[in-house]
């Protein structure tokens, strides 16, 4: 393969990944609400929160200097047999403050806000939003599981697109990508979830969570395609496959059916 040929595919190899990364964790049910609304000739632009890390409560605080404009917020435990719960807004200057108590991890809350000019109120959204609650995680576990799952990620297309081009590297990069996936799916990742959410795996056969099991999945199917490359040097079709379930499961976005606390089951 020329070096030209071989510098294009890891170009699409990276944009590929980068791509589907970014569409993944946006697209995530703990991925921030942008917000971008008039109140009473303001403009209030914002991101409201849906996940919380470590210790104390939620603060979300809105930009408004129109002194007159007042907000309150409804929220209450979720999923729970609560009853909605109105707390106003309070003022500091030109800052409206929301405060959202703080969970066990894996705890969460829904709620809404409505700003106020005396006249017309205004929901900020459309409908309630959720906030996950977490406990803090050490950054170094979070680098180290990013930096894993990117290049597993890369190393996955790059696999591919070798395949494709019928190179001669597909082992080597197939290899790469099933240790650096190991590494933050089997490794670095369940740390994290034990600091975010007390248990290392909540996953298959343990529990449900979408995040574990998507993991298995690609490692299993990469596991797969190794085992067929050792067998036959050109398994292109093993590859792809492999590729093809990576794909899929990055397609699902981040978090889904992940840790939570069911609080209808919990003593009233």
């Amino acid at each position: 393969m020329s070096k030209s040929k071989n510098i294009l595919l890891w170009i699409a190899a990276i944009a590929a990944a980068g791509i589907l990364m970014i569409y993944q964790r946006q697209t995530g049910p703990t991925y921030p609400v942008s917000i971008d609304i008039e109140i009473a000739g303001e403009t209030v632009e914002m991101k409201l929160p849906r996940t919380h890390g470590g210790e104390g409560n939620e603060i979300i605080e809105i930009l408004m200097k129109n002194q007159q404009v007042s907000g309150r917020m409804q929220m209450k435990r979720y999923p729970s047999r609560d009853d909605w719960t109105d707390y106003p807004l309070t003022r500091t200057g030109d800052l409206l403050t929301a405060n959202i108590p703080h969970q066990p991890p894996a705890g969460k809350m829904t709620y809404r806000i409505w700003l106020t000019d005396g006249n017309t109120e205004t929901a900020l959204t459309d409908e309630a939003l959720i906030i996950r609650f977490k406990g803090a995680v050490p950054p170094i576990w979070l680098i180290l599981h990013i930096i894993a799952i990117v290049f597993g990620f890369v190393f996955s297309m790059r696999a591919g697109l070798e395949a494709i081009a019928k190179g001669d590297r597909m082992m080597r990069y197939s290899l790469i990508a099933f240790i650096f996936l190991i590494l933050g799916g089997f490794w670095f990742g369940p740390v994290m979830q034990k600091y975010a959410f007390g248990a290392y795996w909540t996953g298959w056969p343990f529990g449900h969570d979408l995040t574990d099991n998507k993991m298995l999945a690609a490692i299993i199917a990469w596991g797969f395609a190794l085992w067929r490359l050792r067998k036959n040097p050109n398994a292109t079709k093993a590859v792809l496959v492999a590729v093809g379930v990576l794909i899929v499961v990055f397609l699902i976005p981040h978090s889904v059916l992940g840790s939570e606390i069911d609080y209808t089951k919990l003593p009233e």
